[in-house]
């Protein structure tokens, strides 16, 4: 089997046809993964959340317990999974764990809309959609190598990861502010960079075989958390906050 995501791939002759159908399924993968995310977080949300308190006494132990920290890490596992397993399961079988992940991040990112007004949540939403395309039509388009790019931004990213850490303790509002607008610019570069690897991936494979199947749930993956972690730093600017 052909591995699924070789870091140096580079561009060989293939049929536009498929490369045009890996991208396809890798964006259908993604767009039907948050629409499960999105659809399960406003359930889940309407589900425990009251006008008055804010949550139903019933659903206090959601927050209270550790049951919010199950909630908070459980995608982190099921990332983890989902790499580790997609060679030794089949396309089927990944595609479940795909869904499944979607619904928990969906549970786990109802949360915000305790922290921010409905209409704020939605209109960063489309925002954050259109900055995504933007930036993933750059990475279609554009004629330069990303490659340099992808390792600075990585390296920047797990910075932005230690200093988020560090302000836990320090609480911050400058350098919270300073964290996101990296995260904002780090997500959007990621975006590019990631879309250019994946059209490269894409022309190395065939669109009919198991391994591209598996390759575009892997990238569907990669954009998806793309535009959750883009998505989630512009609502810390552009959310309002329930009072």
């Amino acid at each position: 089997m052909q591995p699924l995501f070789n870091s140096s791939s580079t561009y060989s002759p293939s049929s536009a046809v498929s490369v045009n159908a890996f991208l396809q399924r890798v964006y259908f993968i993604m767009a039907a993964g948050l629409s499960i995310t999105g659809l399960t977080a406003w359930l889940f949300f309407s589900l425990i959340s009251d006008p008055v308190t804010l949550i139903k006494p019933e659903y206090a132990f959601v927050v209270q317990s550790p049951t919010s920290w199950i909630l908070m890490f459980a995608p982190l596992v099921f990332v983890l999974m989902i790499s580790g397993l997609i060679q030794r399961v089949s396309y089927g079988a990944a595609t479940l764990m795909f869904a499944a992940y979607s619904l928990v991040m969906g549970l786990s990112l109802s949360f915000i809309f305790l922290m921010y007004t409905t209409s704020s949540v939605a209109s960063t939403f489309f925002i954050s959609g259109g900055t995504f395309a933007a930036m993933s039509l750059i990475g279609l388009t554009t004629k330069t190598d990303l490659t340099k790019l992808g390792s600075f931004l990585m390296m920047a990213l797990i910075g932005i990861i230690i200093a988020t850490i560090v302000n836990i303790f320090i609480g911050s509002t400058l350098m919270q502010t300073a964290i996101s607008a990296l995260g904002v610019l780090i997500f959007c570069g990621l975006t590019a960079y990631d879309t250019q690897k994946l059209m490269r991936i894409g022309m190395e494979l065939d669109a009919d075989s198991e391994a591209s199947k598996k390759g575009a749930i892997l990238g569907a993956l990669t954009l998806y958390l793309d535009f959750v972690n883009l998505f989630l730093f512009m609502l810390r600017f552009l959310g309002n906050r329930r009072s």
